[in-house]
């Protein structure tokens, strides 16, 4: 994302994502600038049933709250209408509290006739997930029901956003009613003593609609007062946006299986029908499938092999975005992320700590009073070799953190491109082809730009990003074995090669070492429908538990800070990371992760966990994060962990039971029902995801169903006979083939996808 603030002054602005009114990513802060580049991508997996995604431009203050500068809102159909995504500047809008409404109220409306008269009874029920219009993080809600200037209120419900009226009202009306065409109206309101009341939603009904059927209730969404979000003309600024939606109907496995048992010798045919810019979604795709059925080496073996011997010039080898070399980017990134953090952290957090001023250019370097160029490029370069020493000296030390799965894949690239490479000039390409993924795609980028990589929470500032710059520079001249040095237009890097040229001989060493492994230490189990490799460490880190036993002063004393650590079976945590006593939640007990309102502790950024034990009695633990990314990343990985768990509950309580009541809902019954919906399915995506072989499967399917021209195409100049007849699918064995095959799969599955979306229509309309 880009930004563009047109005004005076200066601002740290930042942006958070919303979806529903519910922030689920925040961007980091860039400090004192009017035209931040953020340049951060969020992968996010929404219920189908969302309907805005909005994004607001703060204003981060210090002291006090912060500012908003702008917004902009995407409706759901104005996202899906553009197929190739959005990617566009859009002018900032107004913030108006009349339209930031949120939530949804549960009627029942009713058009009655007694002895000639006709009334309209609306039974106002209750509401949830109201706006917060207090300071406390509460409202006062009341409803309205109005129709032809007739109109009549609930009783007010005080602190909550989930009230529970229970009341009907009733309006009585004339037989000019009857022959209205205007809408049934109910507002909700926040009660304010002290000047006017603000607006919460409404809904407007058809009275039409009640003429048809003269009972009518359920669930409504809360709508605008009206749209008022007038285009500010640019003077707020702009936001530069790609957002792109993809809607996928997941079929049933067996579906799919025909599709998977191709895919192995369809995978040349795969790289020529997707296009360039699909190329790292269906890479990422193919080495999740892989990674679920434990055949991730030799897929990875099969495109690298294919690679290596269709190159004939080793400095081209891998140098292009082929399906090989981006495969082997996303499996890095999938099973080597914990392990290049335990690597690089240390040295990363010490960089931005000590925020050194560095500079080799002459052209960039500012020096001020008694310090010379010269002192100020001794320093930079005594600095960087501290640095580059402390980096290098941890990855050619790392071989036994380095996953084996990774391990085995470099030993199968090693053995390919020794085969094909003989001659004695070519000795070190062997080593260039891991070291060109291992130092070039995947440790020097993550030190360029360590927020990307989940290393730090914001991004550096100028001086550490230069630090950094140079950094990935350096190591990305030890990754390439020190052979370009001096060939480029940067020579005043020229003061480092030493180090990369002592550097050269560890590497090759390290690269000897990491190699030597025995194939069946990589194996993988089949992982047909889990979510993480089994006993891996997805997510840990200090957080604040609540203590519930025992009578407490401040709710806030109650939270004691906890090292927990999430893997695939279990939510453990201790008082220190290195405590040999834990505590542990069963994965498979959790049904429901949410967010906790600010008003149920005075805190904010706290989330819960409930639990079922045997009995079926639930359990809630509340922990506290330093801020809405940490809540966001532990509420997804929590919920990635158990999104297959048959106990996961429809709704939750977003309060706390205290003082004898829900401060949610206010209700006294600690048993009773959740006042709102549970968020399961909203989830970020990463390279933590889960392994779900159908929904990887399905995005295969889409892109070569994108394809099928240029797969039809193939099928045509095979089988064509010679005088130009046509070719009729249906007479030709699936066994001649392979594009013939894949054809036939991918049609089928398109027929089956037809079929479900008729079967849902059909059913939709009998519920109607």
């Amino acid at each position: 994302m880009h930004l563009i603030i047109l005004r005076s002054g200066t601002s740290d602005p930042y942006c958070i994502v919303k979806v529903d009114n519910e922030v689920v990513a925040r961007t980091a802060t860039v400090w004192k600038n009017l035209n931040p580049f953020w340049g951060e991508e969020y992968t996010l997996h929404l219920p189908m049933g969302f309907h805005t995604l909005s994004f607001h431009v703060m204003d981060e203050d210090t002291i006090g709250h912060d500012d908003v500068i702008g917004k902009i809102s995407l409706s759901k159909e104005a996202i899906g209408a553009q197929a190739k995504g959005l990617d566009s500047w859009l002018n900032l809008t107004r913030v108006n509290p009349d339209e930031e409404v949120q939530g949804e109220i549960h009627l029942g409306l009713e058009l009655r006739k007694d002895a000639g008269k006709f009334s309209l009874h609306c039974e106002v029920i209750e509401a949830r997930d109201l706006a917060p219009r207090d300071i406390c993080g509460t409202s006062d809600p009341f409803a309205k029901v109005i129709f032809n200037n007739r109109s009549a209120e609930t009783s007010i419900i005080k602190k909550t956003r989930f009230p529970h009226w229970g009341e009907t009202l009733e309006l009585n009306l004339d037989a000019e009613d009857l022959r209205d065409e205007r809408n049934v109206t109910v507002e909700v309101w926040d009660w304010d003593m002290v000047g006017k009341n603000d607006f919460l939603g409404k809904v407007e009904i058809s009275f039409a609609c009640l003429h048809k059927s003269p009972l009518l209730g359920g669930w409504f969404r809360l709508l605008p007062l009206g749209n008022r979000e007038a285009d500010a003309g640019g003077k707020l600024g702009a936001l530069r946006l790609k957002v792109r939606l993809v809607e996928d109907r997941i079929l049933p496995s067996m579906y799919y299986q025909p599709l998977i048992d191709l895919l192995v010798d369809a995978l040349t045919m795969l790289e020529d029908v997707t296009t360039v810019e699909s190329r790292q979604d269906v890479a990422m795709t193919l080495v999740k499938i892989y990674l679920g059925q434990g055949l991730v080496v030799p897929f990875l073996d099969y495109l690298n092999t294919r690679e290596v011997n269709q190159t004939t010039d080793p400095n081209t080898l891998f140098r292009s975005n082929s399906l090989a070399s981006k495969a082997m980017e996303q499996f890095m990134k999938a099973v080597g992320m914990l392990y290049l953090h335990e690597v690089l952290k240390p040295i990363i957090n010490r960089v931005f700590d000590e925020k050194k001023y560095i500079e080799l250019d002459p052209k960039r370097i500012s020096f001020k009073g008694a310090v010379s160029e010269e002192e100020v490029r001794g320093s930079s370069v005594e600095m960087l070799h501290s640095y580059l020493t402390s980096i290098i000296e941890s990855i050619v030390g790392s071989v036994d953190q380095c996953p084996p799965v990774m391990r085995v894949a470099f030993k199968q690239l090693h053995k390919r491109v020794e085969e094909q490479f003989t001659e004695p000039e070519n000795e070190d390409v062997k080593y260039l082809a891991i070291s060109g993924f291992f130092f070039l795609r995947f440790f020097a980028p993550a030190i360029l730009t360590p927020k990307l990589f989940h290393l730090r929470d914001q991004h550096a500032d100028t001086r550490t990003s230069r630090t950094l710059l140079l950094l990935a520079k350096a190591l990305q001249s030890v990754g390439n074995l020190g052979l370009q040095l001096g060939h480029g237009k940067e020579q005043w890097m020229a003061p480092l090669h030493p180090i990369i040229l002592r550097s050269v001989a560890s590497v090759k060493d390290f690269l000897d070492k990491l190699i030597d492994i025995d194939h069946d230490k990589a194996e993988l189990p089949s992982l047909s429908r889990a979510v993480f490799m089994p006993s891996v460490t997805v997510k840990e880190g200090y957080l604040h538990k609540h203590k519930a036993e025992g009578p407490q002063l401040l709710s806030r004393f109650a939270f004691k800070k906890r090292y927990f650590w999430l893997t695939s079976e279990m939510l453990s945590y201790a008082k220190m990371p290195d405590w040999q006593v834990r505590s542990s939640i069963p994965i498979q007990c959790v049904c429901a992760v949410e967010r906790v309102d600010e008003n149920a502790f005075q805190l904010q950024n706290v989330m819960q966990v409930i639990t079922q034990d045997n009995d079926g009695q639930l359990h809630t633990m509340y922990i506290q994060c330093k801020n809405v990314n940490e809540l966001n990343q532990w509420l997804s990985a929590v919920r990635k962990a158990s999104i297959h768990n048959e106990c996961m509950l429809p709704s939750f309580h977003p309060g706390a039971h205290r003082s004898g009541k829900w401060t949610c809902c206010l209700q006294a019954d600690r048993s009773v029902a959740g006042c709102s919906r549970s968020h399961s399915a909203v989830t970020l995506g990463d390279w933590s995801d889960p392994l779900d072989p159908d929904v990887e499967a399905q995005t295969i399917y889409k892109q070569l169903l994108q394809g099928k021209d240029k797969l039809r195409y193939r099928v045509k100049l095979y089988f064509c006979l010679s005088d130009g007849a046509e070719c009729h699918l249906e007479l030709m064995k699936p066994g001649h083939n392979l594009a013939t095959r894949l054809l036939l799969v991918i049609e089928d599955l398109e027929q089956v996808h037809v079929t479900f979306q008729h079967r849902e229509k059909e059913d939709v309309t009998s519920i109607i």
